[in-house]
Order: structure tokens, then sequence, then C-alpha cells
């Protein structure tokens, strides 16, 4: 097996694709279209020209990052793909990141995010969320 590392965000297409069949929530395309662009960092993996896996990093590029989107697909999981992505998302962090800076995640699979370094925030504080046009 071949894995090509493309240090891009993945297409629109694919964005969509890998994020609904990997069980992450499904995105509106005029969205993704708009905000990809607006990524600090992209990195996607291609088997067989198909893209494969993706992973993003968004935020201000000084005081907050955030690592988004990191999305494998199922077919190939378990091959270490999940790992390629995060370690190229982890180069560009400490090529790019600041002394001080603030880089976050939520994690779907806490155990993949613990073996770079990142630790769960409790107890000292809690992760929270809001969309938009939802009832509270």
């Amino acid at each position: 097996m071949t894995v090509k590392v493309i240090k891009e965000v993945a297409a629109v297409a694919d964005f969509l694709r890998l994020r609904v069949i990997s069980g992450l929530t499904p995105r509106p395309v005029e969205a993704a279209k708009k905000a990809l662009p607006n990524s600090l960092f992209g990195v996607h993996l291609i088997i067989d020209n198909n893209t494969v896996a993706m992973g993003r990093v968004v935020g201000d590029g000084a005081l907050n990052f955030e690592i988004v989107d990191v999305a494998v697909d199922p077919q190939y999981q378990g091959q270490g793909l999940g790992r390629i992505v995060m370690q190229n998302i982890m180069q560009y962090l400490n090529e790019n990141a600041p002394e001080g800076a603030y880089i976050t995640l939520l994690a779907d699979v806490p155990e993949l995010y613990k073996k770079f370094g990142f630790v769960l925030s409790r107890p000292e504080c809690e992760g929270m969320h809001w969309q938009p046009n939802t009832k509270n």
C-alpha cells in the first residue's frame, strides 16, 4: 500500500465524504467551501487516487490553534493513517505555534491524541460548544 501525503486541505467533496463515512457530523457544502480555504494547515492522504484520510488546523495562527476534521475512511482504519495525519499536523504546529500558544481539539478517539502528548482538560476545565440555530 503506497500512501501519498498531500500537505493541503482535502477537496470539498472529499472533506464532506470523509466526515460522513468516518462518523463525524455532516457539514453543509456551502459552509465547507467557505471554511476550507481559511484553514491554517491541512493534510490529506491518498491511496490509489482516493482520499482516505485528512486533518486540519484552524485558528488565529499565533495564540490559538485547533486540530479539527481528523478522519480516516473506515476501510483504512487501524493501519496507522490517523497517526500519519497527526504526525504532519504536529510537525506544522512545532514549526509554527509560538511558545505559549493554546492548542486544542475535541477527541472522539483520545488514545490517538494521547500518543502525541495531548491530555484531557478535566478537571481544570470542561470543553463546551454552542451551535447557532439550535434550541437551548
